[in-house]
């Protein structure tokens, strides 16, 4: 299976994914053997919730120093010192310093760190990891007379990995209203699963909030569950006002996903991330820099 490679907005270059849990992603879809125990035991929410708490046992402090070795993060740019965190799952869904992610002055941005796809228009995704899959917006929604609204505006799909940053952030200033839950399994939305099954992303339980703002019209906020992610947690209040960039909650452990979709005309998303997603490569940037004008 071939590797996963994207475009890092940040560095210029085309960068190979370290996959964190590899072997098991590739064993439970790719390898014909691992489909009996994907679907009797991994896509359920249980094992998810067993995962979760075994991250929350304090012996898995022992984790988080060897992590942040083994792929690069940078400790300096954590709200707390790294040997503070008292279990692995603390450290996971950990709070950044406000400066080590300045807000763009662009109208949207990324609600995320992560791997990012953008489609100027929603209902003509296509081929996003494999050739002929078709992105089903009613199914996703759960609402075909919704979709229907949105099916010509603009759509991003923001990838996060266990090695990221799992905070996700509102992508325009506006007032968010209160959080649809759509509950479903929750198989991985790595691509080395999504290759096989670009549905997954709307059969997994999620979370749709809309946010209602004054110059990008109603906003479409999106969070996908996916294995071993113990929970999607919402950390605003419905109804209160909220700044471009302000947090709006978090996973517990595991990779994961986020889904912003806007109204037809309100938004020209970012040259380099249209492009790149043309060519079914992801784009790599930073919560807060620049999603769209």
């Amino acid at each position: 299976m071939s590797a996963i490679r994207y475009f890092n907005r940040h560095t210029g270059q085309m960068e190979t994914e370290q996959v964190y849990g590899e072997g098991f992603l590739k064993f439970s879809y790719a390898n014909p053997l691992g489909a009996l125990p994907l679907h009797l035991m991994v896509k359920r929410a249980g094992f998810s919730r067993w995962y979760g708490k075994r991250m929350d046992d304090p012996a898995t402090k022992a984790k988080v120093a060897p992590f942040i070795a083994n792929y690069g993060l940078d400790p300096a740019e954590f709200a707390d010192p790294a040997d503070s965190y008292a279990t692995f799952n603390e450290f996971f869904y950990r709070k950044l310093k406000p400066a080590a992610r300045p807000i763009a002055e662009t109208p949207a941005v990324f609600p995320a760190d992560g791997r990012h796809l953008g489609f100027q228009t929603a209902s003509k995704i296509e081929g996003v990891f494999v050739k002929g899959q078709k992105f089903d917006l009613g199914k996703l929604l759960g609402d075909d007379a919704l979709a229907a609204r949105y099916a010509d505006g603009s759509l991003v799909l923001s990838r996060l990995c266990p090695v990221d940053y799992h905070r996700f952030h509102f992508p325009a200033a506006g007032t968010p209203g209160e959080t649809t839950v759509i509950n479903g399994p929750l198989f991985s939305v790595s691509p080395i699963a999504l290759r096989r099954r670009l549905a997954y992303l709307w059969e997994n339980k999620r979370t749709i909030t809309k946010l209602e703002t004054e110059s990008l019209g109603t906003v479409l906020l999106l969070e996908i569950g996916a294995t071993c992610v113990g929970s999607i947690l919402q950390t605003f209040t419905p109804g209160k006002p909220v700044q471009k960039g302000e947090e709006k909650g978090y996973f517990a452990f595991g990779g994961s996903s986020t889904i912003t979709i806007f109204e037809p005309g309100a938004v020209k998303l970012a040259a380099d991330l249209v492009e790149w997603s043309s060519k079914q490569v992801e784009l790599y940037a930073k919560v807060g820099t620049a999603m769209g004008e």
